[in-house]
């Protein structure tokens, strides 16, 4: 599943049964654009086949894939630096995973809009009418300028 990875000598006698970790990190990414319910977007690394993909998730995750599509996704060459010389990010590759029949996944939502209630007297916790009242009235002739900031 991984390259460069040397597995221990086979000795005889000794267990069949071995458990390796992968070198490989996936990251799961926001699309951009809409996509399907049964549709999840994956940043892969660029020695990571879509074999490899369908290997790593059923295995590891036991999530039932259906089909996976790969492509490479070229970095910015736009920036320069102090020297004017041009800045090119790293090429990464993009894997979206259609999972099995059936299965659908949707981001959760971490930080909900919360809707106020007319109860709510403001983020302070004082009422609005005590506030504004504790305000002093700026001059126009001021500017802007605070009271405090005079000579």
């Amino acid at each position: 599943m991984a390259r460069n990875v040397l597995y221990p000598l086979y000795q005889l006698g000794g267990p069949q049964l071995r458990v390796f970790r992968t070198n490989f990190f996936i990251q799961l990414v926001r699309p951009g654009v809409a996509q399907p319910e049964d549709t999840v977007q994956f940043r892969i690394p660029m020695e990571m086949t879509r074999v490899d993909l369908r290997n790593y998730l059923e295995s590891i995750y036991n999530v039932p894939v259906a089909a996976v599509r790969t492509r490479v996704q070229h970095g910015s060459n736009r920036r320069r630096d102090h020297r004017n010389v041009r800045i090119k990010k790293p090429d990464y590759k993009v894997a979206y995973v259609q999972l099995a029949h059936g299965q659908t996944f949707s981001f959760p939502d971490l930080f909900p809009e919360k809707e106020q209630s007319p109860t709510d007297e403001g983020q302070s916790g004082f009422p609005e009418d005590m506030l504004s009242s504790s305000r002093q009235s700026s001059d126009p002739r001021r500017g802007g300028v605070p009271d405090w900031f005079s000579l």
